[in-house]
């Protein structure tokens, strides 16, 4: 069976081949009415375009990259789902990439995007090495950071006050009457984790505690097996009033042990999560949690790229930071 040209879906519309390549390459910039004229032209016919070709002609795709820390992780879930929807409102498709937090595999997933000609890469880094950004930038790729703030003003970046999160969290704690907090987190090579336990320091400071008496346990992975593990160190070695975890898994994890230890929560120890994930409210006692805007997150950042993609001359690049916002639930009430 013969192929169905851009020509047979333009006559079969009663329009241009110039306005079908607009359908399928910038449709913000066809009329409601044409474009679905052509969109209705496109499925009767079964028209799959040639994407290899356009993206030789054009030299690049109409493909986005996403590369995160930890897709098992709910909240990059949420994120991608925003980057996919503003995507595909626009006629973009992504390529998910997952670092799981290693340097390497995140250069690997890079050189792959860049293979592909990406028009743009969102990026969660899994370091501070500036250098292997500017490369993507080097080849015409543009790059935005997500959760991450930018350092530089020609860099766009969508972020959320990890330091004012953890500030937040932990004086919702010490408000609580607690007096000895323990911090557990992820791997402190990154950035977030780092910082969350920056204001938990600060929030100790306001309250007249010294913020050397915070104890840190610092997990490989932020998981709730992680969590687990970090309970049982903190069990063996004296459990603190309260106990601040960096994400939500790694606070399930404390919690599912704390309880099965026979330690209630609140009554023995307060427990404070951070990104209030949909299981934080549904656990056995309810999670207290920091909730940061997931979805918009990746919403605004994909737009933010595009923007940059299509209309590099009028573009101007932001910095956007959001507050995280404080769920108070049963642990720790």
């Amino acid at each position: 069976m013969a192929m169905v040209s851009i020509k047979d879906v333009a006559a079969h519309a009663g329009v241009s081949p110039g306005t079908v390549s607009n359908v399928l390459n910038r449709p913000g910039k066809v009329a409601p009415a044409t474009r679905e004229r052509v969109e209705a032209a496109i499925s009767e016919l079964g028209f799959v375009r040639h994407g290899s070709a356009s993206t030789l002609r054009a030299g690049h795709s109409r493909t986005i990259g996403l590369s995160v820390i930890d897709i098992g992780n709910p909240f990059f879930t949420e994120v991608a789902a925003g980057v996919e929807d503003v995507a595909s409102e626009l006629g973009y498709a992504v390529i998910l990439g997952n670092s799981a937090g290693s340097q390497d595999k995140e250069d690997r997933n890079l050189r792959v995007l860049a293979e592909h000609r990406v028009r743009g890469v969102l990026i969660t880094p899994s370091g501070e090495d500036p250098a292997r950004l500017e490369r993507l930038r080097e080849h015409g790729i543009s790059v935005v950071l997500v959760d991450h703030p930018a350092h530089r003003p020609d860099q766009c970046a969508v972020a959320v006050d990890d330091v004012g999160g953890g500030r937040a969290a932990v004086a919702h704690l010490l408000a609580k009457g607690a007096r000895s907090v323990a911090y557990v987190t992820g791997p402190l090579t990154i950035r977030q984790c780092v910082e969350r336990r920056e204001g938990a320091s600060a929030a100790m400071r306001a309250t007249g505690l010294d913020p050397a008496g915070l104890r840190v346990i610092e997990a490989m992975t932020m998981t709730a097996r992680a969590g687990e593990k970090a309970a049982a160190d903190l069990i063996a070695s004296g459990l603190p009033e309260a106990v601040f975890c960096a994400n939500d898994l790694l606070a399930l994890g404390v919690l599912r042990a704390l309880l099965r230890a026979g330690v209630r929560v609140p009554e023995d120890v307060a427990l404070m999560g951070y990104d209030d994930i949909d299981f934080a409210a549904a656990s056995t006692v309810s999670l207290s949690s920091m909730r940061q805007p997931t979805y918009q997150l990746g919403r605004i950042a994909t737009e933010l790229l595009l923007d940059e993609c299509d209309n590099p001359e009028t573009h101007a690049h932001q910095h956007i930071m959001f507050q995280p916002e404080l769920f108070a639930r049963e642990s720790t009430q």
